[in-house]
């Protein structure tokens, strides 16, 4: 932030009516005058605050159980490093600076309102963070200069600052257009309806047990969270928001009408590194960096919704024969988001090719396994499972081209607002809504509806519903950066604390079950003629090296603040899990 020089094509694709170029040599010693009396340089600023959504990442679920890599060891949050601290006063000035110098230019109406719409969201957005973070912080609204301001402010209770990024959240929304359409050159400006989208989540995370510790389900926040998720869902539904019928086309079809918020990307100004992260090496620039477990594999339900353990299923498996077979009778979304040795991946345009992964047959960039027959071991069992990621991959890239990704990143999608309303539902009474949003959301996906028309769900009371829902997040939204959000806001954590995570091995062999000899396996692979049901499949833990257990304490429902922090502002007050008596909570 500190140094930039941002040129059209840096912001043409998010902010397409700009025509100028905005020089800035120091954003935080910018003159003001040049800014706020031009349209185009304002709108430039602006869109250098969007900055703060991110773009797509690969690794983002590494603290979940769904990617390999233990990224939680014990003492992985201190109060001396930097691990899960967010404390960004420098943009929150940049906001604030906004906020007053667009009222002092001469900037049309339909501008200023604009602008201070989307600044005022990207405050709440920005303060929200902190304090899923923290708990309450200091809420600067106006701008803060270290030589003539008072920066010693003392921290704003959680329950003050839920209020202010509600207000903040109102009166952007007031403010901002209804809907942008994709059509519009101002696609991928922050408008009313994922403002309200937003506001929805803010409140769902409100009611939630992190802020509730001493009564988690039944606080009153829960009734205006249900209220504004019904209101996002509803209002969003008629203006033309609806679950796109593809599961893949959600992110590779861009501009669908799932998409509620994205960041605009476009080759090669701006570009992410998404396909280059969950690609095998063979056909990336480096080991992929997020990999699927076989914990998560499990997760997905079969075909006809339920788990493929539970006995009133057609589709019933033991532990054993499902992981010789775990591919076959599967949720749509399964294959559609994973790929495992032996399944046609016709990556980089490559047609009839097949991903194999095994030892001694596979490229030693995706091979992962302890085969003796290969006499030698992979060099990927510290970081691979057998499985890859396919979800938004871009499969005609070619290798050359991977760093090339330019698929917009969908920030909020339908299916998101839907999900955080039938969570709503459920807590307040209405079970039978959050059923009907479970319903759209799998049938979408093609499980078999059954004969009781519930599509796989059996869930008898809050409780069981609660879980069906929690469940249904985990896969509708895999690798999208949700699951240990999700499971820290619901107070249970403790599902990923001392757990470990695996990968399968496939090894080729015999129609009689017999070892096949990797020579011959080597050349029906080289002519993509294994499939899955000729090799047989062993767990291994991963990673076989170093820390292999998450460590997941009950003090990381609030994180602390760094302790430099609160060496330059002695008003301020730590956490009071982490040696201060400042209560993050709501009760």
């Amino acid at each position: 932030m500190k140094k930039i020089v941002i040129a059209l094509a840096l912001f043409a694709g998010m902010f397409a009516s700009c025509k100028r170029v905005l020089d800035i040599e120091d954003i935080n010693n910018y003159d003001p005058d040049q800014v706020w009396n031009d349209e185009n340089l304002a709108n430039a600023y602006m869109a250098n605050l969007y900055s703060a959504f991110g773009n797509w990442s690969a690794s983002e679920d590494r603290f979940s159980e769904q990617v390999i890599g233990i990224a939680l060891p014990k003492d992985f949050v201190t109060i001396t490093n930097g691990n899960f601290k967010s404390w960004d006063y420098a943009r929150i000035r940049l906001i604030n600076q906004a906020l007053v110098e667009v009222t002092k230019g001469r900037l049309s109406d339909n501008a200023r309102k604009g602008i201070t719409g989307q600044a005022l969201f990207l405050r709440a957005f920005q303060y929200f963070n902190m304090v899923r973070h923290h708990g309450g912080v200091p809420y600067l609204k106006i701008p803060q200069d270290k030589d003539t301001d008072d920066l010693n402010v003392p921290r704003n209770s959680t329950a003050e600052c839920f209020d202010f990024i509600i207000k903040d959240l109102d009166d952007a929304i007031a403010l901002l257009p209804e809907r942008i359409l994709s059509s519009s050159a101002d696609y991928g400006r922050i408008d009313a309806s994922f403002a309200l989208a937003f506001k929805a989540k803010v409140l769902l995370y409100k009611a939630s047990p992190q802020f509730h510790p001493s009564n988690p389900w039944n606080n009153t926040d829960w009734a205006m969270a249900y209220t504004v998720n019904k209101k996002a869902y509803d209002d969003l539904k008629a203006r033309g928001y609806r679950l796109v019928d593809n599961y893949s086309d959600i992110a590779l079809v861009e501009k669908g009408p799932e998409t509620v918020f994205p960041v605009i990307n476009q080759y090669p100004a701006k570009v992410a590194a998404w396909d280059n992260g969950v690609r095998p090496g063979s056909e990336s620039r480096g080991p992929a960096s997020a990999v699927p477990t076989w914990e998560m594999v499990k997760m997905f339900p079969m075909k006809d919704g339920k788990r493929y353990n539970d006995p009133t299923s057609p589709y019933f498996k033991t532990d054993e024969q499902f992981l010789q077979s775990y591919w076959e009778n599967r949720d749509p979304r399964f294959e559609k988001s994973v790929v495992w040795s032996g399944k046609p991946y016709p990556v980089s345009g490559k047609l009839g090719k097949r991903l194999y992964t095994s030892l001694g047959i596979a490229d030693v960039a995706d091979d992962f396994g302890t085969n003796p027959d290969a006499k030698t071991n992979s060099t990927n069992l510290d970081r691979y499972s057998g499985f890859f990621i396919l979800k938004n991959s871009l499969l005609r890239l070619t290798q050359a081209q991977v760093l090339q990704y330019d698929v917009d990143f969908v920030y909020m999608r339908f299916a998101e607002v839907m999900l955080n309303y039938a969570e709503t539902a459920n807590e307040t009474g209405r079970p039978a809504e959050a059923l009907d949003i479970l319903k759209q959301i799998r049938q979408r996906a093609g499980i078999e509806p059954g004969a009781d028309g519930n599509y796989g769900i059996n869930a008898a009371d809050r409780v069981a519903l609660r879980e069906a829902i929690l469940a249904e997040r985990n896969i509708e939204l895999c690798f999208e950066g949700h699951r240990f959000w999700d499971l820290r806001r619901l107070r249970m954590l403790d599902r990923l604390d001392n757990t470990t995570k695996s990968g399968v091995e496939a090894i080729p062999i015999n129609t009689d079950g017999s070892n096949m000899p990797l020579d011959l396996a080597r050349n029906k692979a080289n002519a993509n003629e294994l499939t899955e049901v000729n090799f047989k499949y062993v767990l291994h833990q991963v990673p076989r090296s170093g820390v292999k257990v998450n460590t997941v304490p009950a003090t990381y429902y609030f994180f602390p603040i760094h302790r430099d922090v609160l060496d330059r502002n002695p008003n301020l007050k730590q956490n009071k899990d982490w040696g201060g008596d400042f209560n993050p909570a709501l009760d």
